[in-house]
């Protein structure tokens, strides 16, 4: 009884991730055994987490995030308790709040159930990252929130802050399953854990450059206000068409910043083992993404308009099947690099 309800706890997992995130889905499946549905679980009770914070307004004054981030810690005796939390975080839920988020919100003593079958060695790696995550997302709201709207970042640093709240953790976290799960990886703890916050800083930081008009017309600005300043703009100013020039300007500095971080995750790839390749392939594809991401933003005007800027399914077939053919080789794919981060921008490139 016992490994049928794990095994449906899997599937629902299994079954919800690609609900929520078409890049993870690409991904996460290529790690091995038990990792694949750890890292499945982990993505999930972040994004549960992301829910609360952009979908449930009552959260934070709620303490939903803290109680997620208790759940996740607890061992036993927690299944009455996650159906409470869901009770309670189903009514602050937004109307426009997308379908799937909220069937995953609903599902989460299934989530915790999962997280419960798996090797004792995977949960304080999980919890550690929920709890750091939540109480990111608390501070930032506490401290740079206006009536729940966050008009900016006051400078590079607090924006870098907020990407670690929210991704470079998730570094952190892989970093610890990885050595933990293998051996190999083990012996490079050392070079692997200073480099594991670049990796989701970076992935976290194009997302953010990506997506800034979305935010925007959600009356939300991750970008530091210090060099909208400097560049004469505001938030509310961002996105007028009279200011594109001085908008691209920014977006070129800010372009240049994830690379730097972009070039420390290749480093942190490459020094995952060979003999580890679902672990290298989990980290390549959204590192080319990212690359490719940055090269469709950086000197594009369009990325202020409503219509998204995205990746065609071709290049993120093409950059998929190039990584699958120099996994195995540092130098081949340093050149891959250096090649796809000195390609033009994909000014219409969609996905």
């Amino acid at each position: 009884m016992v490994a049928t309800r794990e095994s449906s706890g899997a599937l629902f997992c299994r079954t919800q991730l690609p609900r929520v995130s078409r890049t993870f889905a690409l991904n996460i499946p290529l790690l091995p055994t038990p990792l694949d549905l750890a890292v499945t679980v982990a993505y999930l009770l972040c994004r549960i987490a992301d829910t609360l914070e952009d979908e449930a307004p009552g959260a934070l004054q709620g303490g939903l995030l803290d109680e997620l981030a208790d759940l996740t810690g607890l061992a036993r005796d927690w299944d009455s308790r996650a159906r409470a939390f869901v009770h309670r975080a189903q009514p602050t839920l937004r109307d426009e709040t997308p379908v799937a988020e909220a069937e995953l919100l609903a599902g989460t003593p299934t989530v915790l159930e999962t997280l419960a079958s798996l090797p004792s060695w995977v949960h304080p790696h999980v919890a550690r990252c929920v709890r750091t995550m939540t109480g990111g997302m608390k501070h930032i709201q506490q401290v740079h929130a206006n009536k729940g709207r966050v008009e900016g970042l006051p400078d590079l640093q607090a924006t870098l802050m907020y990407c670690y709240y929210v991704a470079g953790v998730v570094g952190e976290m892989l970093t610890g399953l990885f050595i933990d799960h293998s051996p190999a990886v083990a012996a490079r703890q050392a070079r692997l854990e200073p480099r594991a916050l670049a990796f989701g800083r970076a992935l976290q930081l194009t997302n953010i450059l990506k997506d800034v008009r979305d935010d925007l017309d959600r009356g939300i600005c991750w970008l530091p206000r210090d060099r909208m300043a400097a560049h004469g703009l505001e938030p509310a100013t961002l996105a007028l068409p009279a200011h594109r020039a001085r908008a691209v300007a920014l977006m070129h500095e800010l372009v240049a910043v994830a690379r730097r971080e972009l070039d420390v995750a290749l480093e942190y790839t490459l020094t995952l083992p060979t003999e580890e390749p679902g672990l290298r392939l989990f980290c390549l594809y959204p590192l080319f993404f990212a690359v490719a991401t940055l090269n469709a933003v950086e000197g594009n005007p369009a990325v202020f308009d409503p219509e998204p800027v995205k990746l065609s399914r071709e290049s993120v077939r093409m950059l998929m099947l190039l990584t699958q053919e120099r996994m195995a080789s540092d130098a081949a794919l340093r050149q891959l690099y250096a090649d796809c981060s000195a390609a033009p921008h994909e000014e219409e490139a969609m996905w």
